[in-house]
């Protein structure tokens, strides 16, 4: 089955406008772009056939091209990720049998979750997009409560059935828990990571698709799947040992930075 990876990327965030070209530094004191360390994981994923970066912006082509990525261009209407991917898709002919959108700020997304992901997907013919899922542990629930408490966003949660199909996903910490965790416990939040793998057929409806409530309200591209009755597999993957976070904030700059460099991540 052929896979393409596509790193949707826009210089206009909400958030945190030029995200895509803020500089990380890693562990050898050298400095690349989040665009770059993010095409650079995505590089890094085994039994992929093609890795593009899709943009709106002249300014992200030039770097991505710069550093040898091969880019897309795609129009400034595109709504989010997905829709990007979706028209990135549809430019470069179709012909693929899974698409994976790796968001492009997420520069310690390992190699495994990907390829966990791809393979929980071709395992399960009756989904039309799976993501990966991380159980939480101390520390991390401990960072996502402090940044809500701060009034950030510093990730999305999910929570999902005994089948592993997504029941929600949410910028506010779910489920509930009122225990305290030490930073090593496992907990039972999961962290959503910021992949997705689609079937082509799904992919190209979900521009179609009228956009609901709760994806207005939360800004999740993914509930746009469920409001319209789509099933969404979560494909639960393992740390390794590895640090996850994405970059959302300037606040996550130098918290990155200290987990490149805690890793060895040049």
């Amino acid at each position: 089955m052929s896979v393409l990876i596509v790193i949707p990327a826009r210089y206009a965030s909400t958030r945190y406008p030029g995200k895509p070209l803020v500089s990380l530094t890693g562990a050898s004191g050298e400095s690349q772009t989040l665009i770059e360390r993010s095409w650079r994981a995505a590089m890094a994923v085994t039994g992929v056939d093609r890795v593009v970066v899709a943009t709106d912006d002249d300014r992200i082509r030039d770097a991505a091209q710069g550093f040898g990525a091969e880019v897309v261009m795609t129009s400034e209407s595109c709504g989010n990720g997905t829709e990007r991917c979706a028209e990135a898709l549809k430019n470069l002919g179709g012909d693929y049998d899974i698409v994976v959108n790796l968001q492009g700020d997420a520069p310690l997304t390992p190699h495994w979750f990907v390829e966990d992901l791809i393979t929980g997907l071709r395992a399960a013919p009756d989904k039309g997009l799976a993501t990966p899922v991380l159980r939480c542990d101390g520390a991390t629930l401990n960072s996502l409560l402090a940044d809500r408490k701060a009034g950030r966003v510093g990730g999305t949660t999910s929570v999902f059935g005994s089948d592993h199909n997504a029941l929600y996903f949410s910028k506010e910490v779910v489920p509930f828990t009122s225990k305290t965790y030490e930073t090593a416990d496992a907990t039972p939040v999961f962290h959503h990571v910021g992949v997705y793998a689609y079937r082509p057929d799904a992919l190209t409806a979900y521009p179609d698709w009228p956009i609901g409530p709760l994806e207005t309200l939360e800004g999740l591209e993914q509930l746009r799947f469920l409001e319209n009755g789509r099933k969404i597999l979560c494909v639960e993957v393992e740390s390794r040992g590895r640090e996850f976070w994405e970059l959302n904030n300037p606040e996550d700059v130098p918290l990155i930075e200290a987990m490149m460099q805690k890793m060895g991540h040049k």
